[in-house]
């Protein structure tokens, strides 16, 4: 068990997520996090589903943290920082969560040197299924390093990248959960069409996409020879994949990732 106490500044649904992993994980006991929101009615579902401390008082959390967590909208880290940077311990490491959101902009609002990790999670963190990057600065020590990525782990996988991937991470992992929804709720209404009762095509549809990926992680073959594999001559599968090609899926899926790349540029900037 992780012997730090854990701070989050913000828990909407990116934050809530996290907590829910990290305290579902047994990383932590419950009470070792804190987390500050905007109103005590999402601080009351947080604290009731969690049995974390909460607290209206940003400053509280960022006193308290040993590893503090800004899971506030992007447009809001200016004056968040503004508000907390004297009372952030010199030996606390911060951790931001937001697109858009370059290290360099981040040291510029404490205006001092600070220990800081750049991470992209996802929403998946809560079923412990998150796949999230990290990206530290200078001062951040091996150990520290090695103590954030363990937290992160108790959510999913992660892996540490340069800074210059982050908006890539965006794009493909990021806000990647909201395309796969999307794909899911697609072959559910597709096979709703063909007569299967809703909640029994959403259950048909996800657990499919479940296995899918998980024979992608587990065989480590390619995806290309995975789908080949299930593309028989003449049947009823190529038949689907010529359909979908037809529709450019690849290519749709491929402009679509690129312009949530591109936008986390231009958040950035």
């Amino acid at each position: 068990m992780l012997e730090k106490n854990i701070g989050f500044i913000g828990c909407g649904n990116m934050g809530s997520a996290m907590i829910g992993g990290i305290v579902g994980s047994g990383l932590v006991p419950a009470d070792a996090v804190i987390a500050s929101a905007h109103t005590s009615a999402t601080l009351e579902k947080i604290k009731n589903q969690y049995s974390i401390r909460t607290t209206l008082d940003n400053k509280e959390v960022a006193g308290t943290a040993d590893i503090l967590f800004l899971a506030v909208k992007p447009y809001l880290y200016a004056e968040v920082i503004t508000e907390i940077k004297d009372v952030v311990s010199k030996d606390a490491v911060i951790v931001a969560i937001a697109a858009g959101q370059s290290i360099e902009k981040i040291e510029s609002c404490f205006g001092r040197p600070v220990k800081l990790v750049r991470s992209m999670p996802n929403t998946p963190a809560m079923v412990l299924e998150a796949m999230s990057a990290l990206t530290p600065n200078a001062n951040v020590t091996a150990d520290e390093l090695d103590t954030v990525i363990s937290i992160f782990n108790s959510f999913g996988k992660c892996e540490v990248v340069p800074e210059k991937l982050m908006d890539a991470v965006t794009g493909v992992s990021g806000s990647s959960p909201a395309y796969v929804y999307m794909f899911i709720e697609a072959m559910a209404d597709a096979a709703v069409w063909d007569g299967m009762p809703r909640a029994q095509a959403y259950k048909f549809a996800t657990q499919s996409v479940l296995g899918a990926a998980k024979m992608v992680l587990e065989t480590g073959k390619h995806p290309g020879e995975l789908k080949d594999a299930v593309c028989s001559p003449g049947g009823t599968t190529i038949a689907a994949v010529a359909a979908l090609e037809a529709d450019n899926l690849r290519g749709t899926v491929m402009s679509a990732q690129h312009a949530c790349t591109e936008k986390s540029k231009e958040m950035s900037k």
